[in-house]
């Protein structure tokens, strides 16, 4: 956990924002670094020992903690101070989903460090043309730039996991230049890796409403209409959203995960 820490190279006027703590081992290494740690736990029993628990190792620590009783995914603000990094050991089975939702509803944050399946720290720092690029690296792009910090085995686990974990440094982003919004072009995304196989202009036939009509926003767009979303970037998508009829209004929304 210390390593944690010491890789996440948190400042004294850090606020960081940790989910779910479980028996508190990362959250006194952050409260030992950064002013103050919000986590967000979603197992009352763990939500409500948290705090006695830093008080008894970390007498005092106690007031700088804030301990949100939910589940991450249903989050919509953060209480306290505004949080400026994100370091937290994720859930694996949900790690993309409440990273995503995280990025989503805080603006504050400048700089992170996620550690996660090793499987799911591949997808999340891909590039394109990656075997493992897909929906999370290009969603993850919108917001951060995430490059891989290292891997750790299971034997510092109990229970001892079945599969290894990998660490992902995060650095805030601004989003590419775009008229669309977040939505719009997460509903690209979805749309072009929705069936992988499928060349662009098929799969974004249901935005566009008709493969004719995705070609033509995609020719707009500066986009090869038989190219395939594997070998896109996050600008290239932004730009597809733009030239979509309606700014891709016209199909189904995409999800944040």
């Amino acid at each position: 956990m210390r390593r944690l820490v010491g890789l996440a190279a948190l400042t004294p006027e850090d606020v960081v924002l940790e989910v779910g703590p479980g028996l508190g081992s990362l959250t006194l290494g952050l409260l030992e670094v950064a002013t103050h740690v919000t986590c967000i736990e979603i197992e009352p029993a763990l939500a409500r020992r948290l705090p006695r628990t830093v008080a008894e190792r970390l007498p005092g620590a106690e007031q700088r903690l804030t301990v949100i009783e939910d589940d991450a995914l249903r989050v919509d603000r953060i209480p306290g101070p505004a949080p400026t990094a994100i370091v937290a050991n994720l859930p694996y089975n949900v790690a993309v989903p409440v990273l995503l939702h995280l990025f989503s509803i805080i603006d504050s944050w400048r700089t992170g460090l996620v550690m996660v399946q090793s499987e799911v720290a591949d997808r999340l720092v891909a590039g394109p043309g990656s075997r493992t690029y897909g929906v999370p690296s290009v969603k993850t792009a919108w917001y951060a730039e995430a490059t891989r910090s290292g891997q750790v085995g299971p034997n510092v686990f109990w229970p001892v996991p079945r599969v290894d974990s990998g660490l992902v440094r995060l650095r805030r982003q601004d989003p590419p230049p775009t008229s669309a919004d977040r939505r719009q072009v997460f509903a690209v995304i979805d749309a072009a890796f929705a069936q992988r196989r499928k060349m662009l202009r098929s799969a974004l036939a249901g935005l566009a409403g008709s493969a004719a009509a995705a070609a033509d926003a995609l020719t707009a767009a500066g986009v090869d209409p038989q190219a395939r979303g594997e070998s896109l970037t996050i600008t290239d998508f932004a730009r597809i959203a733009e030239h979509l009829p309606d700014g891709g209004g016209s199909g189904p929304r995409g999800s944040l995960a």
